[in-house]
């Protein structure tokens, strides 16, 4: 996570109380995000995307090769040599039968006169005859030692091969993760006001998991294949370039299998995530708001849509592993017509003497060891899908654009006096603008309350201020320094915002209050913790302020909860203070104690106090009454009396609010929500 800034971390919290916004259409030559995918944008540019974040290990990967070739050719020598020590014993079994002591030659000759032709040119093709002679056991046994080594330094080059590679895959997906929540920190809060948390959630953890399991269950298979494939193909053509046509006949209806499996599957693979990703949405929606879905007898309407998801899921997923799970057996079936030709044919080389049997031997375990990593490949085909299907979903998170980068260079700020300025200010989420042409100015030490009907742009206007959205027109200053020339470090570094939607973390009570200012010493935790009535409920508790909350606090009430935010906003000793309805889940005696040490804490402070309650803003210096994103009444005390006053005295929207919240039975609201005279 970044690092927290005093207690305008809080504000993660407000995308419950944003305006809807207008969805997103689909980006070009791909899939919106956060959508049910029917297909993949683009598998091959997705593959060789993929395969460019290997670039930082490209000598490790060069290594693997390496290694892996070495490896490879050393194993593939092992059937040749092997096919000698086959020669020795079938020489020896032809030589115990022929004449001791008669040349090879004549014995041949004598074989013709005898018209066994045939048996001749066994004779004679079949290496290390000697007439009369047994097997030549010390021979065989050096062949044999021969093998032993090869096979036994092959597989250590291999080992050594898979363990980089496996180091390198889980290189790579680390970098994709650190990536990723690097990203998140640098996403504007519209794009998470667009998204569903369970979506983006499954993005970066189930989708890069996925992508891990496919690098390395793949990457180091498929290197070793490919190598495999390209030296077994040179022993084959060394031994029999005839024998290596028949084999290969085989490959072009491998690939064409493949490739129209694959096509098909592809999409199917896409789709699944896409489901995953929904259906972690849902499930994230309906255990965090678990309670009132109990509360309003929902559990079976969401159970339903849960359902129809899991059964969506289902359906995609069991589909694209049949269809994928065909291509191995596929490949099995023409392997093995393959491997009947090269036996066919090899046997008959072998009766008229082109070809020993041991050559046969040898290539019949080639061509079978030449569909093997074919067959790998082929299996591997799901995984590769998977894996690049979910490496899609990532770079499309990754791709987003990101909010507008700070100012270059950290020019320092001085502590500012609090005097924030709004400039004709105009402000949209989408098409329909919500804030037009506003100009405010609030002066070092004021309390400026917003008030309005929802949907006004109250939040909005304060989330203005802490540069959560960019502007569509005009500027913010503050002590007459646009806000843009700042870094959002900087800038919030100054500002306390306490929020309507509390926020707690896991961890101790006293390590939430002290979250508004990192190095806070627990006297200023104590201290903080009296003046927003804390410590009246922590002193109850059993371990005091080590009380541990989870991140939902279901330790304490809501109320507590809140109460325990408002401690963190007075540790931090912000210079611009922010309180969205902060008291609007305490009890109304806890409120008035609360209202009084919130007044002491925005003594010298500029403050910004958004109310739907009217008597919370009494003694604000600047009352702003907004309607439709405008500032469309507003009072200043003065004259004896204070703004709450000079309002209430004309009739106005603020009156008519005041009078829809006192005198509730009297008003009627119209279609917009504003009250007005019944």
């Amino acid at each position: 996570m970044s690092e927290p800034t005093t207690t305008s971390d809080e504000a993660t919290a407000a995308a419950s109380r944003r305006p809807p916004q207008p969805p997103r259409g689909p980006r070009p030559g791909g899939h919106s995000f956060g959508q049910p995918v029917e297909k993949a944008g683009n598998f091959g540019v997705s593959a060789r995307r993929l395969l460019g974040r290997l670039a930082p290990y490209r000598a490790r990967v060069v290594l693997a090769v390496l290694l892996s070739i070495a490896g490879v050719v050393l194993g593939t020598l092992g059937p040749r040599v092997l096919g000698r020590a086959t020669d020795y014993v079938f020489a020896g079994f032809i030589g115990r039968r022929l004449p001791a002591g008669v040349p090879l030659d004549e014995v041949v000759a004598d074989l013709r006169a005898q018209g066994q032709d045939t048996y001749a040119d066994l004779v004679e093709g079949t290496p290390h005859v000697v007439p009369g002679q047994g097997v030549d056991v010390e021979a065989l046994g050096g062949v044999i030692l021969q093998v032993v080594a090869l096979y036994a330094v092959a597989a250590l080059l291999t080992w050594v091969s898979v363990r980089v590679v496996n180091r390198i895959s889980m290189w790579t997906v680390r970098d994709l993760r650190a990536d990723a929540e690097e990203q998140l920190h640098q996403l504007p809060l519209s794009f998470f006001d667009k998204q569903p948390r369970g979506e983006v959630l499954s993005r970066v953890t189930n989708d890069l998991d996925n992508v891990q399991q496919s690098l390395q269950q793949t990457f180091g298979q498929l290197l070793g294949s490919l190598v495999t494939v390209v030296a077994i193909l040179a022993m084959m053509l060394w031994i029999s370039p005839v024998l290596t046509v028949i084999a290969l006949l085989t490959i072009p209806v491998s690939v064409v299998i493949t490739a129209l499996i694959a096509k098909r599957s592809q999409k199917l693979f896409t789709a699944q995530w896409a489901h995953t990703g929904t259906l972690n949405g849902q499930v994230e929606e309906a255990f965090t708001g678990h309670e009132l879905v109990t509360v309003f007898g929902r559990r079976e309407e969401i159970s339903a849509a849960m359902r129809r998801t899991n059964d969506q899921l289902f359906d995609v997923t069991w589909r694209a592993q049949f269809i994928s799970g065909i291509i191995m057996p596929a490949m099995f079936f023409v392997g093995n017509l393959g491997y009947v030709l090269v036996a066919v044919v090899g046997g008959l080389r072998v009766a008229n003497g082109t070809l020993s049997l041991g050559d046969v031997q040898a290539f019949i375990q080639y061509s079978r060891q030449f569909t093997q990593p074919v067959t790998q490949v082929a299996s591997m085909a799901n995984l590769l899908q998977s894996g690049v299907a979910s490496a899609e979903r990532v770079f499309e998170l990754l791709d987003e654009p990101r909010q507008v980068p700070d100012p270059s260079g950290d020019a320092p700020v001085e502590a500012p006096r609090g005097r924030i300025e709004f400039e004709d200010v105009s402000f949209s989420y989408g098409a329909e603008p919500l804030i037009e042409d506003l100009s405010l100015v609030a002066e070092p030490g004021q309390t400026v309350a917003i008030v309005g009907p929802t949907g006004a742009g109250k939040t909005t206007l304060v989330n203005l201020i802490m540069r959560f959205y960019e502007l569509d027109g005009g500027r913010i200053t503050l002590d007459g320094r646009d806000i843009t020339t700042m870094t959002r470090r900087q800038l919030r570094a100054h500002i306390g915002m306490v929020l309507q939607d509390a926020w707690v973390f896991e961890g101790s009570i006293r390590d939430n209050i002290a979250y508004g200012r990192p190095g806070a010493t627990d006297a200023e935790v104590r201290a903080a913790a009296e003046a927003a009535y804390v410590d009246r409920f922590v002193q109850h508790l059993p371990d005091g302020y080590d009380t541990v909350l989870d991140d939902e606090g279901s330790t304490v009430s809501v109320g507590e909860k809140q109460l325990i935010t408002i401690a963190r906003a007075f540790v931090a000793q912000p210079s611009l203070l922010i309180l969205d309805e902060a008291t609007s889940s305490v009890d109304t005696r806890t409120e008035l104690l609360v209202q009084e040490a919130m007044a002491r804490l925005r003594a010298d402070r500029t403050s910004f106090v958004i109310a739907h309650r009217l008597s919370t803003i009494r003694d604000a210096d600047v009352i702003l009454v907004m309607e439709h994103g405008r500032i469309v009444q507003q009072g200043r005390s003065g004259a004896g009396r204070s703004a709450h006053e000079v309002l209430l005295a004309s009739d106005g929207a603020y009156r008519r609010l005041h009078d829809a919240q006192f005198r509730g039975a009297a008003v009627e609201v119209d279609e917009q929500g504003a009250p007005t005279p019944a």
